[in-house]
């Protein structure tokens, strides 16, 4: 499976300049920063949240792991659980289990980005597989996203 279709069509029509990195199979985020020789507080790790009856994208940096509480405050939920793979199947149907980018603006979801990545410049993320990944310019991200900005990543 090459990069999601749906992902490249949107970053061409609006003309965004992004790199294909391809990888030897990776599956957790800080295995494919290694791969890629980037640093981990690059490379995107993506994660679909079920926040009381909403789904939400959410995404931090692959050095951290998301405090489900202040997630929860963040985006004003009773409750915030992780979602099971099969609800990933079923949201992302294009993509390999956890290997979805985040483009939740695609799926028809909010997202969520931990306030830590809005520091870097340029950002990595899973390309919808689990051997291509996509760099781009943080800033072209947040054009396009708009998601809302939070602190939930912890060491």
């Amino acid at each position: 499976m090459a990069i999601v279709r749906k992902l490249r069509t949107y970053l061409d029509r609006y003309g965004i300049h992004y790199i294909i990195l391809s990888h030897h199979e990776r599956f957790t985020a800080p295995e494919i920063a290694q791969a890629l020789h980037v640093p981990g507080h690059m490379m995107m790790k993506v994660v679909l949240v079920k926040a009381d009856d909403r789904d939400i994208l959410v995404a931090l940096d692959a050095n951290n792991h998301i405090d489900l509480s202040a997630l929860r405050e963040a985006v004003g939920a009773k409750m915030v659980s992780l979602a099971t793979e099969e609800e990933i199947c079923e949201r992302f149907p294009d993509c390999e289990v956890g290997a979805m980018p985040p483009f939740g603006n695609l799926y028809g979801m909010p997202v969520v980005v931990d306030e830590k990545l809005t520091h870097d410049e340029e950002i990595v993320f899973e390309a919808g597989n689990h051997h291509e990944a996509i760099l781009l310019a943080y800033a072209d991200f947040d054009r396009l996203v708009h998601p809302q900005v939070a602190s939930f990543g912890v060491r």
